[in-house]
């Protein structure tokens, strides 16, 4: 939805129940017919640490599933993984 600056000062608590009700509601303010703000609801930030706990979950998943991958000592040769063997990725 795009609403005219004018209109969005006049609207304002109008249009933050709107999105209150709707969080999936986004209301584009324009000025001159062109978008330069956006009002809509904040999203949760996750938890610290949320991505590990769940790569670790689908790892113990995986593990499950006879899908194991393989050991690979990364850090003994990490120029070679970074930059590959020739020393510089192509």
């Amino acid at each position: 939805m795009k609403i005219p600056i004018s209109d969005a000062r006049r609207k304002l608590p109008a249009l933050v129940k709107a999105v209150q009700k709707d969080p999936r509601t986004a209301i584009q303010i324009t000025v001159r017919d062109e978008a330069v703000a956006e009002l809509r609801a904040i999203q949760p930030a996750p938890e610290p640490g949320e991505a590990a706990r769940k790569l670790l979950e689908l790892r113990k998943r995986l593990a499950r599933r006879g899908l194991k991958a393989r050991a690979r000592d990364i850090s003994v040769r990490v120029k070679e993984h970074l930059y590959g063997s020739k020393g510089s990725v192509r």
